[in-house]
């Protein structure tokens, strides 16, 4: 199980992964903690929230990623290499300025620091699905989850402690600068896809070619539909997690933050792990539908918590487990959106995908959860949660021979 982690592919996206996550904190959650401690007003702390504002279109440049090339290391790695040697410099710059004493000038590094990390973002996501063989793709996609997690870990948490006890704001931004030359140099050194695909003639060809080739496919609608609704289940019933956990099932901050957040966090990585090894001996389609079916029927967990009296022991078990499930389906949706994309177009391909992946989650779940709540109660809408997976589970079987196929080749 071990061995397809070891691969000379599947490693190197650890610390790529790591390069991945790091930015985002630094211009949200940790330069906020800044701002507070500056005594910046809530008004414009506010604003800094839509410094993020990058990740959600990175979309409509990807074509560019596709159609272009650094003159080093190739269309992917030469776009991640640039990019984090410019995030370098840039999240650097951040440590030169102070929310009191220039915001506006942070803030628009903040947005550069954005910018160029959903870039590094469309270039990683295309090299990962470029580079991987189709047995590796889960295992690829969990070694991603682990880096970008840890790195989330080291700028927000570990951040946050670095620049109170020890080194201080500005000192922190230069470290965290320092860690991303580190991953431009393991960028240099992760080899190149065995297959390299030719660039689209133009840039029109990028833009247009990823969506026609795409819907030429037999059932690409319904395809479509799958990525929305495979994981609906399980972010509606974690779009209010947190607030049941506190309010329904009457369990304090604390006791939710150290088990919600320290043993939710360690299962997904576990879940994500186990099952990009399990993936390599079962296939895509057998994973999707088994971890799937773990997805949906750990919601029960939280049924049980909202009927029962609380007890913390019985609620850390729930949460690991529903986190373990989640990060089994996590590791296998990633492994799925790769194995849809043609290598020619897979940095527009996978960065519509995910995006489109994200639908459910956002304009579904976040709005819809809390009448639902009101309406039937916590235990009822538990139930419901489970019955909303199913949908997905039925167009995954519909769609099983599409799905097969995509494991008897290294690509689209």
């Amino acid at each position: 199980m071990s061995s397809v982690y070891a691969s000379r592919r599947v490693f190197p996206l650890l610390i790529l992964g790591f390069a991945s996550g790091l930015p985002l904190a630094l211009t949200s959650g940790t330069l906020q903690a800044w701002a507070t401690v500056d005594n910046i007003s809530l008004q414009s702390i506010g604003f800094l929230t839509l410094i993020g504002t990058a990740y959600t279109l990175k979309f409509l440049w990807a074509p560019l990623v596709d159609r272009y090339a650094p003159p080093l290391l190739g269309r992917r790695r030469g776009w991640m290499f640039l990019t984090q040697l410019l995030l370098a410099a840039a999240i650097a710059g951040m440590g030169l300025f102070s929310p009191s004493g220039n915001l506006g000038m942070l803030a628009a590094l903040a947005v550069l620091v954005a910018f160029l990390s959903a870039t590094q973002d469309i270039a990683f996501d295309a090299y990962s699905t470029d580079v991987l063989r189709s047995e590796e793709r889960a295992a690829g996609a969990a070694v991603k989850v682990l880096g970008y997690r840890l790195a989330m870990i080291v700028s927000g948490g570990l951040a946050l402690v670095l620049a109170d006890q020890w080194l201080g704001w500005h000192n922190m931004y230069f470290l965290m600068g320092a860690f991303m030359v580190v991953c431009a140099v393991a960028t240099f050194l992760a080899p190149e896809p065995e297959i390299i695909a030719a660039a689209p003639r133009s840039l029109a060809v990028a833009v247009v070619e990823p969506l026609r080739e795409f819907f030429s496919r037999r059932g690409a609608i319904t395809i479509l539909l799958l990525i929305v609704l495979y994981k609906l289940g399980d972010a509606f019933a974690g779009a209010l997690s947190t607030t049941f956990l506190i309010r329904g099932a009457g369990f304090s901050v604390s006791e939710v933050g150290s088990i919600n957040k320290v043993f939710g966090l360690a299962a997904t990585i576990i879940g994500a792990l186990a099952g990009g090894a399990l993936m390599a001996r079962l296939g895509l389609y057998r994973s999707l539908m088994l971890f799937g079916l773990l997805q949906a029927v750990s919601n029960f967990g939280y049924w049980v918590l909202a009927v029962a009296p609380p007890h913390l022991y019985f609620m850390a078990l729930v949460v690991a487990i529903e986190n373990l499930c989640g990060g089994l389906g996590t590791a296998a949706f990633v492994a799925l959106l790769m194995g849809l994309c043609r290598r020619e177009f897979s940095a527009t391909q996978f960065a519509l995908l995910s995006a489109l992946s994200a639908v459910g989650r956002t304009y579904l779940a976040g709005p819809f959860t809390p009448p639902l709540v009101e309406s039937m109660g916590w235990p009822g809408f538990f139930v419901l949660t489970v019955l909303i997976a199913l949908p997905g589970l039925v167009l995954l079987r519909l769609r099983r021979d599409e799905i097969h196929a995509l494991d008897a080749r290294d690509g689209v």
